[in-house]
């Protein structure tokens, strides 16, 4: 059973010990394992950077942007200057990048960053999780490749393939679908809304009310470009 916890990064319950510390819920983590060996006969090693992530963590991250303490890029990878962008700027500059605490599918436990180790390894230089990681002679294009043919073999998808002016591209996100969608399906504006009142979140007038905005543009990541979206180009 779905409990509102599990949706917006407040209960554990439903994980598992998955890879190098990380947590998956255990439906997406039997199938990752399918498919890592599925990949290791074509030479690919896909490794976890990143797998669950819980509610504080997530909001930690959010208020060290807010105060200026990690950088604000545009969806194209240029850097920001925190002081040049009004309240709500700043909001659209984070959230870009950076999930709303609550309103992560890292919470889930059914989504997972993806990486090749032994090619990143190669390259002498730490991993990013930026585009041209995964991009032709990126080390991680082989990767990319593999999953654009078979991940979807093992109920794998890709939230974030395309930047449309919600969060941007992340080729390395994966999504386990058939645990996701009853995650997404149990999650409500209405929930995040209580959730964030109880919370010490950085930005948080201009975040209670751009919330419905926030909720379709990025958490459902329905967002699309306008005009008023070249700032964060």
């Amino acid at each position: 059973m779905i409990l509102i916890g599990h949706v917006l990064g407040t209960d554990a319950s439903h994980l598992c010990e998955a890879q190098d510390g990380h947590r998956l819920e255990v439906r997406t983590f039997n199938a990752f394992q399918s498919m890592q060996r599925a990949a290791q006969i074509d030479k690919i090693d896909i490794n976890i950077a990143s797998g669950f992530r819980d509610f504080t963590r997530q909001l930690l991250i959010w208020n060290n942007k807010w105060q200026g303490l990690r950088p604000l890029y545009s969806a194209s990878g240029k850097l920001l200057d925190p002081a040049t962008l009004t309240p709500e700027e700043k909001l659209h500059a984070i959230l870009t990048w950076s999930a709303l605490p609550g309103g992560s599918r890292h919470h889930w436990g059914t989504d997972l960053d993806v990486y090749d180790r032994p090619r990143v390894e190669q390259t002498g230089q730490k991993l990013q999780l930026v585009p041209a990681e995964y991009a032709e002679n990126g080390p991680c294009f082989a990767l990319n490749q593999w999953l654009d043919r078979f991940a979807a073999d093992f109920g794998f998808y890709r939230p974030y393939q395309q930047y449309t002016g919600g969060v941007s591209a992340e080729p390395w996100h994966l999504s386990f679908q058939p645990v996701a969608e009853q995650m997404q399906n149990a999650m409500s504006c209405d929930a995040l809304n209580d959730c964030l009142l109880r919370q010490d979140i950085e930005g948080k007038e201009v975040v209670l009310n751009q919330l419905p905005t926030i909720y379709h543009r990025y958490i459902l990541n329905q967002g699309t470009l306008t005009e008023r979206d070249n700032f964060t180009r």
